[in-house]
């Protein structure tokens, strides 16, 4: 398997002081997808957990929708220049009686670590359907337990404590009590990987469930939250106009600026507790 880190020797300029020293840094490799042996995605991604961010990335795409669609997932020989196997190429064989991805999508499936989505034909190809829709989830959570998600998510995050260079997603229950936490330099992949991760343990639809991510929730991201039936996706950083857009018509709960005590809840308000004592606010209307 491939390295998730390296090393790599640099200059540290620290006002008028300067040393060699060696770096360390996250890995980011591409990661060559092919279903029933049809190349269909290209990612840069942190290797690592590859059969799950394959699942994850096909079940958001709408190819699958349970982990007995696949048959099996290999690695095929993607030879180095030292000779050995990269682990950089993936097939995947789809389950007897399960349709290949639509050919009429038309999407450049090749997909950087910071965007997932750059390259769909239309913005309507992204707006997929799936059985798994939150917009029922009766889920609750209280605000006290989403504040302490973050700092949860952080202790779990090895990687990035030693590189700084990482993207990370964690499931949780409403509960508060953690799923799984998968790191990746792509926050889609990383995503991608603690959704494969559900479906491989049959958790999907994820009820009751809510997706930290740690850093802003983009369109893409609610999306694939969506797809797996997540009811609340919470965001350490800002969303974009369009993903509010897509979790209020998707009936999921979206948290930005989760920092501390503080967050702005965009949508579906309804599943956030109040502590004990504490009482909405009224705010006065600002006319600009």
């Amino acid at each position: 398997m491939g390295r998730v880190t390296t090393h790599r020797p640099v200059l540290r300029l620290d006002g008028g002081r300067v040393a060699r020293r060696s770096d360390t840094l996250t890995v980011e490799e591409p990661l060559e997808l092919r279903v029933d042996g049809r190349a269909l995605a290209v990612t840069m991604r942190t290797p690592g957990h590859d059969v799950e961010l394959a699942h994850g990335f096909l079940l958001t795409e709408g190819v699958i929708q349970a982990a007995a669609d696949v048959a099996v997932a290999r690695y095929c020989d993607g030879k180095g220049p030292d000779g050995r196997n990269t682990y950089n190429v993936l097939d995947v064989a789809l389950a007897a009686g399960v349709p290949p991805p639509d050919p009429g999508v038309e999407r450049n499936f090749y997909t950087t670590s910071s965007c997932g989505v750059c390259g769909k034909a239309a913005l309507d190809a992204v707006r997929l359907r799936t059985r798994f829709s939150p917009s029922g989830d009766p889920a609750r959570v209280s605000a006290a337990t989403l504040s302490g998600l973050p700092a949860a998510l952080r202790e779990a995050q090895r990687v990035f404590a030693s590189t700084g260079g990482l993207h990370a997603a964690g499931l949780f229950r409403a509960d508060g009590s953690p799923l799984a936490v998968r790191e990746d330099v792509g926050r889609h992949n990383a995503v991608d990987k603690v959704l494969g991760w559900a479906l491989l343990h049959g958790l999907t639809p994820l009820a009751g469930c809510v997706l930290l991510v740690s850093g802003r929730a983009s369109f893409e991201l609610v999306q694939k939250a969506a797809m797996a039936g997540v009811p609340v996706l919470a965001a350490v950083s800002a969303p974009s106009s369009l993903a509010v857009e897509l979790a209020e018509e998707q009936g999921m709960t979206l948290v930005g600026f989760l920092r501390g005590e503080t967050m702005n809840v965009y949508t579906g308000a309804e599943r956030i507790e109040l502590d004990a004592g504490v009482g909405a606010e009224r705010e006065s209307e600002v006319v600009g």
